[in-house]
Parts: C-alpha cells; structure tokens; sequence
C-alpha cells in the first residue's frame, strides 16, 4: 500500500489518494471520522480546533461500504478556508478587489520555513508554511484509520498513551488493559493516572501564561501482530527502521525508543535480552518484553512498543529572535495561531503511522489484493508456527 497526501494548512482541503489498499474491508466512517477527531483533542490545543471539525469524504475505491482493490480517495475540507481565501486563493480573481498581502519574512526556529524559502527559490514563507504545518498529518490520520480497520480483522489493535508533558512524567509501569484504555481515552491529556494528568495540564498552563509551548513523550502499542514482519536480508526491510522513520516523519519528533531504548544501554545483556519460553498450546512467548516486539529487524510475536518524544511547537506567542530576510535585520519570529502542547494529537498521528506500515509489512507476507486471501494465509502461518 502507498500513499499521497496535498494541500495546504488554510488551504480549501487536504487531499490523499492509497493504492494497494486491499478488497473486502468494510469502511466504517464515522470511526474514520471518530479518529480524526481524536486528533483534534487534547489540552493545550489552539483555536484552531474549535474552527476544525475534521470529516473525511470518501471519494473512490470503495461500494456499497467495502474497498474494492482500486485506489481509494478521500478530502478533509478546511472550514478555516473561508477566512483565508483572498491569501490562498489557486487563482485569485484580478477583477475583484484584492488587499495586497505583505509577505511573511520572518521566519521561526525550528520551523522549515528559512530552509524551505531557500530550498524552492520563494519570495513567501507563508508558501513553506502552509505545507510544512503539522495540519497534513489530518490526512495521515484518515489513512491511518483504514489501515486500523484492516487490522481489526486480523485481531491487530494500535494504542497510545501521553508519558511526558514538560518535565512531568508519567514514572510507574503501565499495563495495557481495558480500564487503562478508557482512562486514556477519557483523559484531555491522554494520560492514564488522573493526578499526573492534573500536573500535566498545570504545566501547560503555566507555559501558556508566559507565551511559550511545551513538548513531551507519547507511547504507541501494538498488539496481535504476529512474529515475521520485517526482514534482517536488507537494512531497508528491518522493521525497527521501518517503524522509526514513520514516526520521526512526524512534525517535531525527534528521538524514537524501541522497548527499552535508551535505558537498554545503561544494563547489562542478561538483564535486556528477553528469554524464551515455549508452550504447546501457544507456541513461543517471553516473559518479558525489552525489545518492544521487535528483534533481528523482524516483529517476535511480542506487543510492539515504541516511545516517541516531541519537541515544544516552534510557534510561540512571544516569537523568538529572528531575521527579516527583506532587510537583513534582527527581527521576531512569525507569531500565528497555534498549539501551546500537541502531544495528545502527536500520539494519535502516532497510532495512524505505525498502523499504515503494520499493514504494509502484513500485505508484504500475507498477500496484498484481498482480505479474505491476507486472512486465510495469516491462519495457515500461524498454525505452521505453532509446531515444534
């Protein structure tokens, strides 16, 4: 399965066309809208999610509910749209009036928006902003939402949970389970425990009084994926760099833990590396999980664990030092509307990801045209495993 997603943060929707995607599965869309808004929750999101109301309308490859095989395409209008329309206006009307727009030339640190206006030639930075924002990863989610519903029929679920905001941490082990799945997903934090969400949200506030944003560190876990996926035959095909590089290409993520990750490092082996253990009944297990499901560049059978951290938005109420490229002066960074914390939302783009290349890696083994064929395989693959 690949993808394309277009459009820009004002502009009048977001577009994203999915070839490969396979037959037979039955599309529920308002659980595809359900996870669009999802993203749009959380404390410390800015006024534009109380503009957005974010619905996929599904345009192909899909009849009478169910994906046929061919290319499925959906939009994410921007009802934002409307009060943008003169500045992103494809072709702006020459008889009409028009209120000259003043270019933005004051770029922000750590946005794409200096490297960008160099790269492609502009004389704009709202040409790179517009592109650049994290608005795109709505059209991430909607794909991500058929990648879930795909593996739910093959017992596959994709969870998330919010371990970090500033310097509060979420320090206990959690267990996933039914009650830590609903706190979760009853927490404007995303956050399980009720009195570090409470801390969380003072954090947020307080970098909200003072005209700043904060980042944090999220957890994504997979469970039902069977061992296989991935391969050690190329370094292209580890699954570990796989599922890395679709959450690293999420705007400001900037480290990504596989189980243990960094605290692996400070142990020694025998106190890392997960035993094995083999019953009849359900084959080869671990009594621990330190690898976060992945080992040798391929899935083991166990959850899949991956944490990522987020840095603070670089969209900050106060600006930052910058440089106004028209004159070459000291000037402030662009203030625009924007997310004090988006790390609830960051972990929900999170799920979509790695539940796109869960797919990617189940079609590359199982079949890729047909769910019925991508089902019957998967049975016959794990049946085979299962004997010593």
């Amino acid at each position: 399965m690949i993808f394309l997603t277009a459009g820009e943060s004002h502009g009048k929707c977001l577009i994203g066309i999915i070839d490969g995607y396979p037959s037979g599965v039955k599309v529920d869309l308002k659980y595809i809208n359900e996870e669009l808004s999802r993203r749009q929750r959380g404390y410390g999101r800015g006024g534009r999610m109380s503009i957005e109301k974010d619905k996929a309308e599904l345009l192909s490859g899909i009849r009478k509910g169910f994906t046929t095989g061919s290319p499925i395409s959906f939009s994410i209008s921007n009802k934002d749209w409307k009060n943008w329309k003169d500045v992103m206006d494809v072709f702006p009307d020459d008889n009409k009036s028009q209120v000259k727009e003043k270019p933005v030339l004051n770029p922000r640190p750590g946005h794409a928006d200096l490297t960008g206006f160099l790269k492609y030639g502009l004389s704009d930075i709202r040409d790179v902003i517009e592109r650049s924002s994290a608005r795109e990863t709505a059209a991430r989610v909607c794909i991500g939402a058929l990648a879930k519903l795909a593996l739910k029929t093959l017992d596959i679920e994709v969870y998330s949970y919010v371990i970090q905001i500033g310097k509060v941490f979420l320090n206990k082990e959690t267990d996933l389970n039914k009650k830590i799945i609903y706190s979760t997903e009853n927490s404007d934090l995303r956050c399980p425990d009720a009195d570090i969400s409470d801390l969380m949200r003072e954090e947020i506030l307080k970098a909200k009084e003072k005209g700043d944003t904060l980042g944090g560190r999220f957890r994504i876990i997979a469970t039902g994926v069977p061992p296989g996926l991935g391969s050690y035959t190329q370094w292209d095909r580890r699954i570990d760099g796989v599922i890395s590089k679709a959450v690293m290409s999420i705007p400001a993520i900037k480290e990504v833990d596989i189980g243990n990750g960094l605290a692996g490092s400070k142990k020694m082996g025998t106190e890392v590396h997960d035993e094995i253990f083999f019953e009849k009944k359900s084959g080869f297990y671990r009594k621990t999980n330190n690898a976060g499901g992945m080992e040798g560049g391929m899935t083991n059978g166990e959850n899949i664990i991956v944490t990522a951290s987020m840095k603070p938005i670089p969209t900050t109420a106060k600006g930052l030092g910058s440089i106004d490229i028209g004159t070459g002066e000291k000037s402030i960074s662009l203030k625009e509307r924007s997310d004090v914390c988006a790390v609830p939302a960051a972990s929900i783009v999170g799920e979509s990801v790695i539940a796109i290349e869960l797919l990617n890696l189940i079609q590359n083994k199982f079949g890729s045209d047909s769910m019925a064929d991508i089902k019957r395989n998967l049975t016959c693959y794990l049946r085979n495993i299962r004997k010593l």
